[in-house]
């Protein structure tokens, strides 16, 4: 059995909440596991060690839809990130997996080792995958380079080609059982508290909003919104009795909105081509998308309130069977012993 060591971007919560399904099917099929993880602190508690905690190169939101670059620069200290690969012991790992994780990534291309890509972003660089209308060469670049690898398994909405699977809904979203109540469930977390309660107050008053916001430290209400912080837990209970979900062109969220059975309608962040990206497929399979929440797309808005439907999906759980592929093609096979 091969010594892993799966290194996952910690930015937002998907990569993470992907990783609670993937590392106890790891350390299943690996004599020794370690998890490496980087980026700025996310609001997902991991119930598995983690023996490397890197700086990275994070991504950080604004708050008015998009990336704050002046922040997200600001943060980035190129000596430590240079440091922090120099120093990561890759000799002790017989394979290394990387969730769009460049720490990991770029260690192995400094000291020309295989680096498996095990991502939603590997997908979205496949050229089946949809694309946007409107291309982007600077952000396709930044994708592309951000955490290189020498070996692609990639997750989309769909399996667009051989390579791309379906999403890996977590065990714990599998379980649930979905009901269909009043309220509809917002995550928005590139848009600031009083933005977004100013704006879905304008576009409905009658309609109970709940919206978990990264912004937030405590729960409030104003009207029929009600704020809420981040709560893995919390937030997948709303996501399975909501009547729809409003959310970013992310991927997990989308994805397990869309497990569920929940009518479902993205906001794409400003400036983030992987999002763009995912709009385009989203779209494809008829999941309606605005550019904002600005008035000229209060109609959108309005007639998936009153006329949304949700997107039947097929995601099964192939897990299991990826990480044995995987470890199949990139697991290195020990010498037979030779008995004299």
């Amino acid at each position: 059995m091969p010594r892993i060591l799966y290194a996952i971007q910690g930015t937002g919560n998907g990569h993470l909440s992907r990783a609670l399904d993937i590392v106890p099917l790891l350390q299943e099929r690996a004599s020794h596991l370690d998890v490496l993880v980087s980026g700025p602190a996310t609001d997902i508690s991991l119930p598995f060690p983690v023996q490397y905690r890197c700086h990275g190169m994070g991504f950080i939101f604004g708050k008015k839809g998009g990336i704050n670059f002046a922040k997200t620069f600001w943060q980035l200290n190129s000596a430590a990130f240079v440091r922090e690969l120099r120093a990561l012991p890759l000799d002790k790992y017989d394979v290394i997996i990387s969730d769009f994780e460049p720490v990991s990534a770029w260690a192995c291309r400094l000291h020309h080792r295989p680096c498996v890509a095990l991502s939603h972003q590997s997908a979205v660089l496949h050229p089946a995958a949809p694309r946007p209308k409107r291309p982007d060469p600077v952000g396709r670049a930044v994708l592309r380079h951000y955490a290189p690898a020498t070996a692609h398994y990639g997750f989309h909405f769909a399996a667009y080609a051989p390579g791309i699977h379906t999403p890996v809904i977590r065990q714990q979203v599998r379980e649930l059982v979905p009901e269909q109540r009043e309220h509809y469930t917002v995550y928005l977390p590139a848009f600031e508290e009083e933005l977004l309660v100013t704006r879905l107050r304008y576009l409905s008053r009658t309609v109970r909003w709940e919206v978990f916001s990264k912004h937030s430290v405590r729960e409030a209400e104003y009207g029929n919104v009600r704020v809420r912080p981040v709560s893995g837990a919390a937030f997948t209970q709303s996501l399975a009795h909501s009547a729809g979900v409003l959310c970013g062109a992310g991927f997990e969220t989308p994805a397990e909105a869309l497990y569920l059975g929940k009518k479902l309608l993205v906001v794409p962040m400003k400036n983030q081509y992987e999002q763009a990206c995912n709009a385009a497929a989203l779209a494809k399979m008829g999941v309606p998308v605005v550019k904002n929440l600005k008035d000229k797309h209060l109609d959108a808005l309005d007639h998936w309130l009153l006329q949304g439907r949700p997107i039947p999906v097929h995601y099964p759980d192939e897990t299991g069977r990826i990480l044995d592929t995987l470890l199949q093609e990139h697991a290195p096979v020990s010498a037979p012993t030779i008995f004299i």
